[in-house]
């Protein structure tokens, strides 16, 4: 893995394995783990009040599910998930340096949209089929890219002993999490977002290869799991053995992986897998403007005076937050009008003009998110010296 390092000169006070503080870690990155039951427990709260919404639905001709689904959607794109996708294009398009040295990389992402509103107006289950797994490849590469950081770390502290051996196991065991009971709705055609059965969709395109949906994929998944649960569990009471366990490490994989393998178990997987986007963009946030903080810190923003503002102190946090709120409350506005051109002008249901409205606006630019960040992700920052304040 390639790694581009902005490091500060180390001290005894900086020989630590958390990648700002104590803190910092455990506030943004691993304990915030609690936001993954948020929008369930929002959505089974607005379902309990479906009297209540009653003269809602019944105006907009929805039920009390899509209406509590759709609310919980908006409610997570506006305040996390939009602002998580908006805040890559501090590190990249927005950063001088960066678009002058990748022109061509970022040019080549311009034909996503073009792709996404295709496939929303004419093949929307494959959309978000392409979508589902992209995104949990994302979010696991996530895990992965703050899991090579905390190893850079440990590479700075009295006792690094990361093997081959010790990586790979804690790669296997984050990849191999997320699967087994979402593999298992999939092979018994319960695996739906929102009013979409991806189930049929996963059995379409196996079907290219032969293949067809049924247990051998849970199976599979569930046997992959067990194997890299099994290694990691060993490999890490050997470390804590040995005294080299590195500890904020293994506590943010293990919460990880726990919130990722019970996730797919909850009733209404559009819903449950908006606890893990919040988690995620949560962290992405967080990051981000750390990373961005300690350029500046450098003196690496200085042909990006607009960004560097968001990113000179603390309280220029609040400056980068409300930018991306404001990108996020913008493409809310561009999902409403191509939401009331397809309802009201080419007339497809309530339902169906939002659904598609909501992800031609919001899919578009979150694509062009995992599409950059999968360049970032393999280009990590190293945080040798110490954690800044």
């Amino acid at each position: 893995m390639a790694v581009s390092t902005a490091s500060m000169p180390a001290t005894a006070e900086s020989r630590n394995l958390w990648l700002h503080t104590r803190t910092f870690d455990l506030r943004f990155v691993t304990l915030s783990v609690i936001l993954v039951a948020g929008p369930y427990l929002v959505y089974l709260l607005l379902l309990n009040m479906g009297a209540l919404l009653a003269p809602l639905t019944n105006a907009l001709g929805t039920t009390t599910d899509d209406l509590s689904r759709n609310f919980v959607n908006a409610s997570v794109a506006l305040l996390v998930g939009g602002p998580h996708m908006y805040a890559t294009w501090t590190r990249t398009g927005l950063d001088r340096d960066f678009a002058a040295k990748h022109r061509k990389f970022l040019l080549a992402g311009l034909i996503i949209p073009v792709i996404v509103t295709t496939l929303a107006l004419f093949n929307l289950p494959l959309l978000l089929t392409i979508f589902f797994f992209w995104a949990s490849i994302h979010v696991l590469h996530q895990i992965i890219y703050i899991t090579s950081m905390y190893n850079q770390r440990q590479k700075s502290g009295p006792q690094f002993n990361l093997s081959l051996f010790s990586r790979l196991s804690d790669y296997a065991v984050i990849l191999t999490a997320l699967y087994p009971l979402a593999a298992w709705k999939i092979a018994n055609n319960q695996f739906a977002i929102g009013n979409n059965n991806l189930s049929e969709m996963v059995n379409q395109v196996l079907g290219i290869v032969g293949l067809s949906t049924g247990p051998w994929m849970w199976m599979l998944a569930g046997g992959a799991f067990a194997i890299a649960l099994t290694v990691w569990i060993a490999k890490s009471l050997a470390e804590y053995r040995a005294g080299t366990l590195h500890g904020p490490k293994t506590l943010f994989i293990g919460v990880t992986v726990t919130a990722s393998f019970f996730v797919p178990a909850l009733g209404n997987l559009d819903t449950a897998f908006q606890g893990m986007n919040v988690w995620h963009s949560f962290q992405y946030l967080a990051l981000t403007w750390m990373l961005i903080n300690l350029r500046a810190r450098q003196g690496g923003l200085k042909n990006s005076p607009f960004v560097e503002k968001m990113a000179v102190d603390n309280k220029a946090a609040r400056r980068y937050y409300a930018f991306n709120i404001g990108l996020t409350i913008a493409d809310v506005g561009l999902a409403l009008v191509i939401f009331l051109v397809l309802w009201q002008v080419v007339g497809f249901s309530f339902d169906a003009a939002f659904d598609r409205g909501y992800y031609i606006a919001v899919l578009s630019f979150l694509w062009m998110h995992y599409y950059q960040d999968h360049f970032l992700f393999v280009h990590p920052e190293v945080i040798e010296g110490k954690s800044l304040a």
